[in-house]
């Protein structure tokens, strides 16, 4: 058992249908009901789950406490809206891989976001888009993992790709796009060019993973990020002025000018990619794991 505190680590709550394939036992679920789930789950409760879409990159996650002496810095909470009867499944697989995670919250039914704090969570990943935002309200990172998108890496390094406005940056220039068009757009950030952005929701989680990062010599890091957005010249110079301020240093960056993300994030080996746009992230998806970060005016209900 660790006994390290929350405080001193970095910690990624995670969904038990975000780590684990629980289509089938979902879709039992939407069809018969909670009564049938339950007996669905408790009869095959030695039957180890697949790999879900986040499976790759928990485990290269949990891998990280290996190379560092001490105790450990990173963790995995599961957040499940299963019974803990009906998760025995889900931790006799997590037992069958391997996976070093100790720490739950089982809700039976109802959203098990509001033990994010007190678990003293940086990153929230779920497949349900309510519990995603109601994370992003209590101001924590968070994402709606879209399925298919996750692939194999050869390699144990993680990589975190970000988009910029509206994840780590707030949304004040995407929302002059939005109102105004690309021109407006482009000559606002030329004039604020050396104004730094305000922090969008995964500015947090940035700063934290570049503090891990930093408790590895820089060539045998197994944490890489990169930003990976739809700006170019000249809104580039502000992004690069606004992560200076935050004394932020992000590994690649590539900027795009409208092209299409998916090869340039397969190219990067993405682990996972984060968006705000929904069509980005159903781009984004055929080639990496994707996750949806429903902020900002891009997400504004009509």
């Amino acid at each position: 058992m660790s006994t390290a505190s929350p405080a001193n680590k970095l910690v990624i709550a995670i969904s038990s249908r975000a780590l684990f394939d629980l289509r089938e036992s979902h879709r039992v679920y939407e069809e018969q009901g909670v009564e049938a789930f339950a007996g669905y789950q408790i009869e095959r409760e030695n039957d180890i789950l697949p790999k879900g879409d986040a499976f790759a990159l928990v485990e290269k996650f949990l891998q990280i406490n290996k190379r560092l002496e001490g105790g450990a810095r990173v963790e995995v909470v599961l957040l499940s809206r299963n019974s803990a009867d009906t998760g025995l499944r889900v931790f006799n697989s997590i037992e069958h891989y391997g996976l070093d995670i100790t720490r739950a919250a089982f809700c039976n039914g109802e959203s098990p976001y509001r033990y994010i704090g007190p678990f003293g969570c940086n990153l929230f990943l779920s497949t349900d888009g309510g519990d995603v935002r109601r994370a992003l309200e209590q101001g924590v990172a968070a994402a709606t993992l879209i399925a298919g998108g996750a692939r194999e890496r050869g390699d144990d390094v993680l990589r975190f790709a970000f988009d910029g406005d509206a994840v780590i940056f707030s949304d004040e220039a995407e929302q002059i796009f939005k109102r105004d068009g690309l021109a407006a757009f482009t000559t606002a950030e030329r004039a604020s060019a050396k104004q730094p952005l305000g922090g969008g929701p995964f500015k947090g989680f940035l700063e934290a993973l570049q503090k891990l990062q930093a408790e590895f010599h820089p060539e045998s890091c197994p944490i890489r990020t990169a930003l990976v957005t739809a700006r170019s010249a000249p809104a580039h110079e502000r992004v690069i002025r606004t992560l200076r301020a935050w004394n932020v240093r992000i590994d690649e960056s590539v900027f795009l000018g409208g092209l299409p993300k998916g090869e340039f994030l397969r190219a990067f080996g993405a682990d996972v990619f984060f968006d705000d746009q929904p069509a980005h992230c159903a781009s984004a998806a055929q080639h990496v794991a994707t996750g949806h970060v429903p902020h900002g005016i891009a997400n504004l209900e009509d």
